[in-house]
């Protein structure tokens, strides 16, 4: 009987631990089974109930919404390791001054710890931080969400093109001005319109002046006494005849008298009463001051003669196109009213100053115009090829202005994303030619790099509060 009953309650105590062992499995296994919430782009913060992220305001996601998560990958890998690897401190840094490092503990001038800069915290790729951004981590579902997307920087050549405005101009070493270098008075006007076409030689005007009468008769007065004194016996009155001679006509040359006129003289023996003034060189009359009848002085501009068979075009570069205007490059002009017409010419001159009111910089190409498609002050399009070769080129997108410095993402793994100050150069066609900060085969971050860049200032901030004063030694007295 006793046997029989203890086997009743050795039973009886079996079934009991079996039943409290099921009750106990299903709880843990309800507990487990719990949904739990995280934020997309800070996988650290978990909470038990919908709602938004405190750190960036994101809606909570489920944890085991996508086993990629990186709460999930967080959760296994802790599961396999029997105990959290401790964070490595590499050096610690002046909260104050970040550029003040230590490689051991260590207080600043105010009594402040220097705060520990752990392995995971610094620049992965070794560059040089850039002040106020921290590297940013974010999970594979936080990236998918926010729209992060990226490319790689590639090393080729990149073209383009600088256009401008340009203003025909004439050219200044084809411009003659018609003077007078004696009193007197316009006896007849061969050119008397403004634009008239006129060639080497052509006579402009007949003037008639008393000095030039009395000059001319000095010069056959030389003349019959140098035929007298060419029979003297003695040399010295024979080359002062000559002499003589000479300085007469010398004086109608500088009055620019023509050599034909001067010979006229010689043959007829006779002065002429007016003397015919001739066209310096070919073009076009494009300032006519006298008219018939009118009195002239000495330095009295009559005409101004342009000759037009050249021109210039003078076109205005913004100062940051300035670098890639270079003497004898090649320019390419379209008319606006012929845009089928293309002509080429070669940058001629560079201005060394900048305009102080655009700002620009200003070129002179030199263009053939012998059909006379380009006249004086017509307005011309401008184009200039820019090619800069074997360059680091990434997508504009991927530059951050923030008007003192220019900040590049760049992803370092698959969920880490670095900000880089870089240098740019020339931009053209949505491409961004990068001088420094980058190198060829590297992930930068295209577009959300916005947002990238809120969460790194945010993080940022976050190591620099950190620092707070720590007590001294001894306690505060």
């Amino acid at each position: 009987m006793n046997a029989t009953g203890r086997r009743y309650r050795l039973k009886m105590i079996l079934i009991l631990f079996l039943f409290l062992l099921l009750v106990f499995g299903a709880c843990s296994e309800k507990k487990e089974q719990a949904t739990q919430y995280i934020c997309p782009m800070h996988p650290t913060y978990v909470s038990d109930k919908p709602g938004s992220c405190p750190i960036c305001g994101m809606d909570l996601v489920p944890a085991k919404e996508s086993s990629s998560s990186g709460y999930e990958h967080e959760k296994k890998s802790t599961k396999k390791e029997d105990a959290p690897k401790a964070k490595k401190i590499l050096f610690y840094r002046n909260p104050m001054d970040p550029s003040v490092t230590s490689p051991v503990p260590s207080k600043d001038e105010m009594g402040m710890d220097y705060v520990p800069v752990y392995e995971d915290e610094v620049s992965p790729s070794g560059k040089k931080e850039v002040q106020g951004l921290a590297t940013v981590a974010i999970s594979e579902d936080g990236i998918r969400l926010a729209g992060i997307q990226t490319t790689r920087a590639k090393r080729q050549t990149l073209e383009g093109d600088i256009r401008a405005v340009g203003i025909v101009k004439a050219n200044e070493s084809s411009i003659r001005h018609v003077h007078t270098k004696i009193s007197g008075w316009i006896d007849k006007l061969f050119v008397n319109t403004t634009g008239q076409l006129v060639k080497t030689g052509q006579p402009l005007l007949a003037i008639y002046s008393p000095l030039l009468l009395a000059s001319q008769e000095e010069f056959l007065s030389a003349r019959e006494h140098a035929v007298q004194f060419a029979v003297s016996s003695i040399p010295e009155v024979r080359k002062g005849g000559e002499d003589l001679l000479k300085a007469a006509r010398k004086r109608l040359e500088l009055f620019d008298v023509p050599d034909t006129l001067i010979q006229e003289i010689e043959k007829t023996g006779k002065p002429e009463r007016t003397v015919t003034l001739l066209a310096p060189s070919s073009g076009f009359v494009t300032v006519k001051q006298v008219y018939e009848g009118q009195q002239v002085e000495p330095g009295m501009e009559l005409f101004t003669i342009t000759d037009l068979s050249t021109v210039w075009i003078e076109a205005d570069f913004y100062e940051f196109e300035s670098q890639f205007i270079r003497l004898g490059q090649k320019g390419i002009i379209s008319l606006a009213y012929d845009p089928k017409t293309v002509l080429t010419g070669l940058v001629a001159y560079i201005y060394p100053y900048l305009d102080p009111q655009s700002r620009t910089l200003r070129a002179r190409f030199e263009f053939k115009n012998t059909d006379l498609q380009l006249k004086p002050e017509m307005y011309v399009n401008v184009l200039m090829k820019v090619v800069v070769s074997d360059s680091i080129v990434i997508p504009d997108s991927a530059i951050m202005n923030t008007g003192l410095r220019q900040v590049v993402f760049v992803g370092i793994g698959e969920d880490r994303f670095e900000p880089r100050e870089v240098k740019v150069g020339y931009r053209s066609g949505g491409m961004a030619q990068v001088i420094s900060g980058i190198g060829q085969g590297e992930k930068v971050v295209v577009r959300a790099n916005f947002l990238l860049d809120s969460e790194s200032r945010l993080r940022a901030a976050i190591m620099k509060s950190s620092g707070a004063p720590g007590k001294k030694p001894g306690g505060d007295k």
